[in-house]
């Protein structure tokens, strides 16, 4: 599969895991968590530098971004030199930014090894970390120079980290492709998890290549259940839910919000619900009664402005579009019900 993008493209590769590690450019830099790297035993793999940090959202960090760039510079990689990022979100959108920051550019390579990332956050350039104020407030547009998708790597995921990256298939599903929906069931994972992953990547590919840098409006259409789980990330500290935990809260959120405001038709939330209970996703956040906190984190969000919120809603099971201006009120009314 090829991504076309403003200056060029990049091809999507299915292969083994064993096959990806073994066509890694000699002279790379991998970035990786340690947790990926003891799985993989990736001393014993590969012979190039490889740079390990904690797992998790924390690692999402300037003070991360600054250790590997100078990592970077002191094991003498030069412009020629590709990042490799093997693992997770976290780590894909790390050293994409890295790799955009390091000598004003460097190639890039992804390798990600999560549900979500193969679906989601490896294809379409978007690459960052995170900041104390809010979530990927820090970054750019840097596509890869490819993309590894290795299914096998799936088998070595624990059962919360399937269930993270369903969160986003599910999106897929809820935004524009409700037939999706019906591969989705926990019992037929193991069945379908292939064909998700490939429809999800193409379902991507459609939106960024109709709205690459997110200024018509297409692209922000992935941002459902974002804006809410973006601040509950953020409220939480980064760490105790993961991405798709939050954004599952916020879909619920969100889906009430649009039927409060008559944009999404009635009875989706409670749809939306049951897709997301079915793999025991979370649809509810204490943090979610702290309005005034929740507010003030969602005002950070890149799709609000001049202080007013936007939404990417739901107009039904399948389809979604961009609302802007929302008012307080609607939106607290809607944090109440969830």
């Amino acid at each position: 599969m090829i991504i076309t993008h403003r200056n060029g493209s990049y091809e999507i590769k299915f292969r083994a895991l064993s096959d990806a590690l073994a066509n890694l450019p000699e002279d790379g830099r991998v970035i990786t968590d340690e947790l990926v790297a003891a799985s993989l035993s990736l001393g014993e793999r590969i012979s190039i530098p490889v740079f390990e940090l904690p797992p998790g959202e924390g690692s999402k960090s300037i003070e991360a971004f600054e250790k590997c760039l100078n990592w970077l510079a002191n094991s003498g990689a030069s412009r020629k030199t590709s990042v490799i990022a093997l693992g997770g979100g976290v780590i894909g959108d790390l050293a994409g930014y890295l790799a955009a920051s390091y000598m004003r550019g460097v190639p890039f390579i992804q390798v990600p090894t999560t549900l979500l990332a193969q679906v989601d956050s490896s294809v379409g350039g978007k690459v960052g970390i995170d900041l104390a104020a809010g979530k990927n407030l820090a970054g750019a547009f840097y596509p890869p120079s490819r993309v590894e998708i290795c299914p096998d790597a799936l088998s070595t995921l624990p059962g919360r980290q399937i269930r993270n990256g369903m969160a986003e298939v599910l999106k897929y599903g809820f935004i524009m492709d409700a037939p999706l929906l019906e591969l989705c069931g926990p019992s037929d994972f193991d069945r379908n998890s292939g064909e998700l992953v490939r429809r999800c990547i193409d379902l991507k590919r459609q939106v960024v290549e109709a709205d690459e840098f997110e200024t018509n409006g297409t692209r922000a259409t992935l941002n459902f259940g974002h804006t809410i789980g973006h601040a509950l990330e953020q409220m939480t500290g980064y760490g105790p839910l993961l991405h798709g935990e939050a954004i599952s809260i916020g879909m619920i959120a969100e889906a009430r919000l649009g039927e409060r405001l008559e944009i999404t038709e009635g009875g989706t939330s409670d749809q939306v619900a049951g897709f997301l209970r079915a793999w025991d996703l979370p649809d509810h956040h204490p943090l979610l009664a702290e309005a005034g906190p929740m507010l003030a984190a969602m005002r950070r969000d890149k799709k609000a402005h001049g202080g007013r919120l936007a939404f990417s809603l739901l107009t039904k099971i399948g389809e979604c579009k961009l609302v802007t201006d929302l008012h307080d009120q609607d939106v607290v009314e809607a944090l109440k019900s969830t």
